[in-house]
């Protein structure tokens, strides 16, 4: 995946879209259109607000829609996830990512190709990890091949020791799966993440997921996926290629909270300084 190409910058900063209850969901409203009105109007303020803080990407998400389908979401979250991403396509010029929680490749890269999205995120992509929605196994065979049948260009950012899971054996952390991911997987970028949203990477962990790549001869970039700050910002830049941020841009740093334009501009600023 070139970088350069793809967010105009080698050391890219994407900007966390954490969409509300979708329609469907329990924290949804009762009414289908209130519910999707809302989750589209508040994508679009948060889209908005990180393209004025100046993030170089956006990765829009279902996160409001627990508890989440281990691997295949309801048509109706699809259709509700592609308008969203359609109204945000529409109201910033930055490149778009698809991610479908907890695990539903084929429809994140199908909403990328409906939006002319430019990349997805998958959290298993290969192997398999015991999670919430139990044990979640990676499907690249198919997502590769159906993105190569609907002839998109979409990048693949998956994920490597994903958080909020467990390897299916208690070996501790292994970076073999980076080449599993990247070599065989055919994933575009890899995300090494902490243990849960807006949890912080462990520095050894990272360090290790950039030496397996070194150690395979590979060019695939490496993103932290969690628990960046305007003050780890820069020194993850010194070891990663680029870091995806939720909480740390939010209003008081929570989450589901609406995104603060001067958070953004602080991490970018700071992104900046290290790049």
């Amino acid at each position: 995946m070139n970088l350069g190409s793809t967010f105009g910058t080698d050391a890219p900063v994407i900007g966390m879209i954490h969409l509300p209850a979708l329609p469907g969901a329990p924290g949804a409203p009762d009414d289908g259109a209130v519910a999707m009105d809302a989750a589209v109007e508040r994508a679009v303020d948060d889209a908005r607000t990180l393209e004025a803080g100046g993030v170089d990407g956006l990765m829009i998400e279902n996160f409001g829609d627990a508890p989440f389908y281990p691997d295949d979401v309801p048509k109706h979250t699809v259709a509700a996830t592609t308008r969203a991403a359609t109204a945000v396509a529409g109201a910033v010029d930055l490149p778009i990512g698809i991610n479908v929680l907890r695990n539903d490749a084929e429809a994140a890269v199908s909403v990328a190709a409906a939006v002319g999205a430019a990349f997805v995120r998958v959290n298993v992509h290969t192997g398999a990890r015991v999670t919430d929605q139990g044990i979640v196994e990676g499907r690249a065979h198919e997502t590769v091949r159906l993105r190569e049948r609907l002839g998109v260009d979409v990048g693949i950012l998956a994920d490597t020791d994903v958080k909020h899971s467990a390897p299916l054996a208690p070996a501790g952390y292994s970076a073999e799966s980076f080449a599993d991911t990247a070599e065989r997987g055919l994933a575009d970028a890899v995300i090494a993440s902490g243990s849960g949203t807006g949890h912080a990477v462990d520095d050894d962990a990272l360090e290790a997921v950039v030496a397996e790549r070194e150690r395979h001869g590979l060019d695939t970039p490496v993103f932290v996926g969690s628990g960046v700050r305007p003050d780890t910002v820069g020194d993850l830049l010194g070891v990663a290629d680029g870091v995806i941020v939720g909480t740390a841009l939010k209003e008081n740093g929570e989450t589901t909270a609406p995104v603060d334009v001067d958070r953004v501009a602080e991490l970018v600023a700071r992104a900046d300084e290290a790049r």
